[in-house]
This record gives structure tokens, sequence and C-alpha cells, in this order.
């Protein structure tokens, strides 16, 4: 099985670096390996992608040995588990709301002596039956799940939440957790910034790794309050800032 290089450079106590991406095309996800990010991130919650489309990307991913981190729909076991077995590294889990349901996706999401993951082992991150030697072992030390704290709800539970095995990472999102205190797009407001530095001080203190967006003017900051997983930017927001600055370049032209 493939080595996580997120989770390589997490346990190091380095930066992994990070790009999401909206779109399901796989060239896009190509051109990130190659640009030298260490993972990609896609997106099953909020995006019109299939799962044909996400397995294009996982073997893009691949190709180019970074890692790809699926955000799921929740639902059922299904739901979280059919990423890995495409054999992406790892999957994100939104809005989580309680240590119960941390509990409940280890359960669903890992295999013994951590949860009662369902095993098949004839897909690709078993190597299509050819690698099983081992899989459950491994798959517990190089996939990861990662689950999003949006909500004041999970804020009330953080420290159990961040002690419940097999949940790897929480990544803090601060665009619905300003949603969710009704001051939506305000992610500077001191109480979203409150949230964001506990997350991360939280992760710290039992050990469990610590993700989150991040923007040029925030990096520095994130950093040092222990972020480790950072992801800059998204295919969508590049094209956002550059189809504009196309258009202006027409003025020199146009009276």
């Amino acid at each position: 099985m493939r080595k996580s290089k997120v989770l390589e450079k997490l346990r190091a106590g380095e930066v992994a670096k990070c790009f999401k991406t909206n779109f399901a095309e796989a060239r896009i996800v190509e051109m990130v390996g190659l640009a030298g990010f260490d993972c990609v991130w896609t997106c099953y919650e909020h995006c019109g992608n299939d799962l044909s489309a996400i397995e294009r990307q996982i073997y893009a991913a691949k190709a180019t040995d970074m890692d790809i981190v699926v955000r799921v729909s929740k639902g059922s076991y299904s739901d979280f588990i059919r990423p890995f077995e495409l054999d992406a590294t790892g999957i994100m889990v939104p809005h989580l709301m309680s240590a119960d349901e941390a509990r409940d996706i280890a359960w669903k999401t890992k295999f013994h002596p951590i949860g009662r993951r369902p095993a098949d082992g004839g897909n690709a991150d078993a190597g299509f039956l050819f690698q099983q030697d081992n899989y459950m072992e491994n798959s517990n030390r190089e996939k990861f799940v990662i689950c999003q704290i949006e909500d004041p709800e999970a804020m009330d539970q953080l420290d159990e939440i961040a002690q419940v095995e097999g949940i790897d990472m929480l990544f803090f999102g601060p665009g619905d957790f300003s949603h969710a205190l009704g001051i939506p797009g305000q992610i500077t407001n001191e109480k979203v910034m409150d949230a964001w530095k506990k997350t991360a001080d939280v992760c710290k203190k039992y050990g469990k790794l610590a993700g989150t967006v991040a923007n040029p003017d925030t990096i520095v900051q994130l950093y040092e309050w222990g972020y480790r997983f950072l992801n800059m930017s998204s295919d969508v927001g590049a094209l956002y800032s550059y189809l504009p600055q196309m258009l202006r370049v027409f003025d020199k032209i146009e009276k």
C-alpha cells in the first residue's frame, strides 16, 4: 500500500500543503500534483461530482504520487468507505456535531481493532486482491479520517471529540462556523477566531492532527497556532481571480 505523504509530513511535525478542486477534471488534479502539492481535496458534498469522476481524480493523484482527500456526503457507511476502496488517501466528513458521532464514524471507517469497517479487498486500495498482506493494518496506518469542526455544537464537546481513536484530524471550517453563528462570512469575528484557535489548542493537547483553510494573510498565524495541514486556494478560486484580470486586458483596445 502506498504511504501517505500527508501523514508522513504531519507525523514529523512538518506542513502538508493541500489544494482544493471543485471541478471533476482529473487533469487539474494531475497539474496540482505536478506543481508539487502534497494533497488535493476533492468534494462529494457540495459539488456535482460522481464516483466515476472521483475515481479518475484518484488515479491522477496516484500518478503524481500525491495524496487525495474526498469530502464525503453524510449517509450510510458505504458513503464513507467507497472513496477508500477507490484508493483515496483520506476522507473528510463535514459538520461533525458530537463525540458520539465521531465514535460512529471511526467505527464505520477503521478496521479492527479500532472499528468494524466492512472488508472487501477486491478493490483498488488492496490492489484488486494482489496486495492483501497486512491490508487492514496498513489501511489503519496510511489512510486517514478527517472530521470538520464547523458548528458551535461540536465546540461544546471538543475535548471529548479529540480523544476519539480513529479520527485522525480535526479540520476547522471558518466559513460555515461563521454562518452557524448568524454572521455569515465574518471569519475574522472574535467568536470565530476563538473557536479556530481553540480547535488547534485541543488538537495539540490530545495529539490530534489539525487542519484548516488558509490564505496568504492568515497562513503564518494559523501555523503559529499549530495547524499543519493547510489548504491554500482552489481551482474555482484561481479562475475567479484570473478571469477578471484577463477581461481588464481588453480595456487597452476598447474605448
